[in-house]
């Protein structure tokens, strides 16, 4: 239990840092305001619009209400509360302390909360990620463990050149020459299109249905990366245990090669590999900007590149602040995985 509280005060300095340089970044010079009204705003609408996001106040001021806005803990009047949406429990007079869902302030261009606008596009990199991490995870090891016990075979030799290649490709490259090949130059053959997200709508009946065929170039696209990394951990993990004593004293007592390989040498090689696993994982949860953008699909990273081709400050902020929240999350879950997996490990 101390470890883990010990954790999470860290992850929370580190997004205390992440908010610190996002209001820089993005309030912290030029006038939001502007954004929200464009060129064309009357000076009374704008000291209105001023006034709500608190521009009328000193810069340690504003970052002061942005922090309150942001934490899971605030302190906010009742009109605060109401003209928000907050939603949360609280306690008090006119002024409260609450526990509430952070609040990410409104999107300039759509109105909406920015926790929606981003709850709208969570599912949809959900998916994607899962599923290029489970392609990844799976054949990659199985590469891995295949090289290992094949070493300086052709087996060996092409599961490393191809590693080699996939690591070394950009993502965004990988993405314009997959999506056109498959998805243009091939698409009679193989029925997939160069764009397309996981919910697509009926042109004559105006109805939502599944595509999942769309899922697949995005997720093999972005499984190529963490596919190659986790070949390579694997193999060398897999050549480090296979040389240990136990595993020729396991052999020695007559244990199969399947029994020896799965339940000793990787279990015991894993660990590296569980590192990779999280934390690509965490980085296509966090948003695969190019990969979503090229494919056209509705997710995270789609949705903030879009916000930022239009200036929509609020929700770019709150995509890298979740995008932050997400990596601190799951570096806590990497690490309760480690001792379950390999009990000599101490938390």
């Amino acid at each position: 239990m101390a470890y883990l509280l010990k954790k999470i005060l860290y992850g929370c300095l580190v997004l205390l840092g992440v908010v610190m340089l996002v209001f820089i970044m993005f309030q912290g010079f030029g006038d939001p305001a502007r954004l929200v009204l464009g060129q064309t705003g009357d000076k009374k609408t704008m000291d209105n619009i001023r006034k709500d996001l608190y521009l009328d106040k000193p810069k340690w001021k504003q970052f002061l209400y942005y922090l309150n806005d942001v934490s899971p803990i605030s302190i906010n009047s009742r009109e605060e509360i109401e003209k928000k949406e907050l939603k949360g429990f609280f306690i008090g007079g006119d002024t409260k302390l609450g526990i509430k869902i952070p609040y990410l302030r409104k999107s300039y261009q759509t109105k909406k909360n920015t926790i929606t606008v981003l709850a709208e596009a969570m599912p949809g990199t959900i998916v994607l990620a899962s599923t290029s991490m489970l392609f990844a995870s799976i054949v990659g090891i199985l590469l891995g463990i295949v090289s290992a016990i094949k070493k300086d075979t052709w087996v060996d030799n092409t599961a490393v050149f191809t590693s080699i290649a996939g690591i070394s490709a950009p993502s965004f490259f990988m993405s314009i020459i997959i999506a056109y090949l498959f998805g243009v130059v091939l698409h009679k053959y193989t029925g997939l299109n160069l764009t397309g997200s996981l919910f697509e709508t009926d042109e004559i009946t105006g109805e939502k249905y599944l595509a999942i065929k769309n899922l697949i170039l995005p997720a093999f696209t972005l499984g190529i990366r963490p596919l190659a990394i986790i070949t390579q951990l694997t193999r060398s993990s897999m050549l480090d245990v296979m040389g240990q004593d136990y595993i020729r004293t396991a052999y020695a007592k007559g244990l199969s090669k399947k029994i020896v390989i799965f339940k000793h040498a990787l279990r015991n090689a894993i660990n590296p590999v569980i590192t990779a696993i999280t934390g690509w994982f965490a980085e296509l949860l966090a948003g695969s900007f190019f990969v979503e953008y090229i494919f056209g699909w509705k997710g995270l990273g789609k949705t903030t590149v879009d916000a930022l081709e239009k200036l929509d400050y609020p929700v770019v902020m709150g995509a890298v602040l979740f995008s932050a929240f997400i990596f601190v999350v799951i570096n806590i879950i990497a690490d309760i995985i480690y001792k379950a997996v390999d009990p000599r490990i101490k938390l």
